[in-house]
């Protein structure tokens, strides 16, 4: 079995830094790679080498395949972390890394190229008895056949891109003179945005719930499930917090939908970390895809399991097999993740790209920042504007929510508008609480009036709190010119 002696991290910002750190702790070196809007990165520091890949654009730097494997022949590395986004579920980047005799931390190119078609995934889980929300086999291009179909399968329908993922080539059809528009819009943005234009269509469940599992297997034939995670919490069809585990998903059921993601993963030989998908209704749940890579709520599994996903993967690529068995696994306590993004939540979520003026990270028991920035750096245009990952876990789920409901007090970040303030209404919303929320969450609940209200209150409560504050100075000061005289206590009060 090959051993890795030193890691390239095919990333950047707070994955970059994750990576390394589990690497570290594994006596294993890193290198980073960074593009020029980077260069004052952390992760650039925080590794034992860092290499210049090129302008910002990521097409000039973190997409150029070949020059990373290059780099990693010049540097003799032994392996390639891709993180998640860029190269991780990129197939041909997969297969090149292999052939250059260098370990690629991740699936298999075959597993990578299979699940990241949406319709290659659903034909190849299908003979493995997973429960499929009803709609097509193959992709269609034909407005009058979609017709005839969302006729049989009843309306709404979703359309959605066989290729990638993040909402993009995704539309909701209520009727049938709607489809034929929203179908050419939805093969356009599909084409433009993974250059295929392939769609395809499903029975839309308008209130579901989003459920993922997360799944880890050896190149031994043993597959294990970690458990689910809730994730409907979510703007643009993408999310914005995360749990671990769900409180709808009772004790059966997780066995079963864990079980199912474990056929999943079998379907395409998988091994590594991945995440299997599902929609879930009414105690019904139904395949919706599998993410080929570390998901960026992977630290909610780990807070809930004690288990370093990272490490697990380095090890599953040195060709180890697992040591774990699945009745090893048990969940402990509740965890949130509270992705914290440089957008306006006021304005349609819109990004609000800057300067971090002020930056203070929230601490304390069982609260967890995972983040790329410092104070005073730049949020650059040109990647996810996601600042950090803040997780909060608890014994329950209500400590853990109210661990993170004052760590997200207590974050302080000025220069940009943030995600937090939404974050914030959400985890005291009656809906999230009591855990009858869904992916609709934000169309129910949240205008882009909801945060100012609040903000009143707490500028009416600081201008209250700041006059009691004033007054109380004023009188301290007439009592100390009443009463010079006193001598200090200070010295034998200090350290005590």
């Amino acid at each position: 079995m090959p051993q890795i002696k030193k890691i390239l991290i095919a990333n950047r910002g707070e994955i970059a830094l994750r990576i390394i750190r589990s690497a570290k702790e594994m006596g294993i070196k890193t290198v980073a790679v960074y593009s020029e809007a980077d260069r004052k990165s952390p992760h650039v520091f925080a590794a034992d080498e860092a290499i210049l890949l090129g302008p910002p654009p990521s097409s000039e730097s973190y997409l150029l395949g070949n020059k990373i494997i290059e780099v990693c022949k010049q540097l003799e590395v032994d392996a390639i972390h891709p993180g998640y986004g860029f190269l991780s579920e990129n197939a041909e980047f997969a297969d090149s890394v292999e052939k250059a005799g260098l370990i690629f931390i991740g699936p298999s190119s075959e597993a990578i190229r299979i699940m990241g078609n949406k319709l290659a995934a659903k034909k190849a889980v299908s003979a493995y008895n997973i429960p499929m929300v009803p709609g097509t086999e193959e992709a269609i291009t034909d407005p009058e056949f979609a017709k005839q179909l969302g006729n049989e399968i009843g309306y709404p329908i979703l359309i959605k891109a066989s290729a990638g993922g993040g909402g993009k080539g995704m539309r909701v059809v209520h009727k049938a003179e709607e489809l034929e528009e929203q179908m050419n819009l939805a093969i356009s943005e599909a084409t433009s945005s993974f250059g295929d234009g392939s769609v395809f269509i499903e029975k839309y469940i308008e209130s579901n719930k989003h459920i993922e599992v997360q799944i880890l297997g050896d190149k031994h034939g043993k597959t294990l499930y970690l458990f689910e995670r809730e994730c409907s919490i979510q703007r643009r069809h993408q999310k914005v917090i995360e749990e671990a585990p769900s409180m709808v998903i009772s004790e059966n059921l997780r066995k079963e939908i864990g079980e199912a993601a474990v056929r999943v993963a079998e379907s395409c030989n998988y091994h590594g970390a991945g995440t299997v998908e599902f929609i879930y209704e009414n105690g019904a749940f139904y395949f919706l895809e599998m993410n080929t890579r570390l998901q960026v709520e992977h630290p909610v599994t780990e807070l809930i399991t004690g288990i370093d996903l990272v490490k697990e993967q380095i090890l599953v690529a040195e060709g180890k097999p697992l040591e774990l068995n699945q009745h090893d696994l048990k969940i402990h306590g509740h965890a949130f993740e509270v992705r914290v993004y440089a957008e306006d939540p006021e304005n349609n979520f819109l990004p609000d790209i800057g300067t971090l003026t002020s930056y203070m990270r929230p601490q304390g028991y069982g609260v967890r920042v995972d983040d790329g920035f410092e104070q005073g750096m730049d949020i650059p245009i040109y990647y996810d504007p996601m600042i950090a990952k803040l997780t909060s876990f608890g014994s329950t789920r209500d400590e853990a929510r109210k661990r993170m409901v004052r760590a997200i007090d207590e974050y302080t970040i000025t220069g940009i508008k943030t995600t937090l303030p939404f974050c914030k209404f959400v985890f005291e919303h009656p809906a999230f609480i009591d855990g009858s929320f869904d992916t609709k969450f934000v169309e129910k609940y949240f205008g882009e009036d909801s945060l100012k209200s609040n903000n009143i209150e707490q500028e009416k409560i600081a201008a209250v709190m700041a006059s009691i504050l004033f007054n109380k100075g004023s009188k301290n000061l007439k009592q100390k010119s009443t009463s010079s005289k006193e001598k200090s206590n200070w010295k034998n009060r200090a350290f005590r």
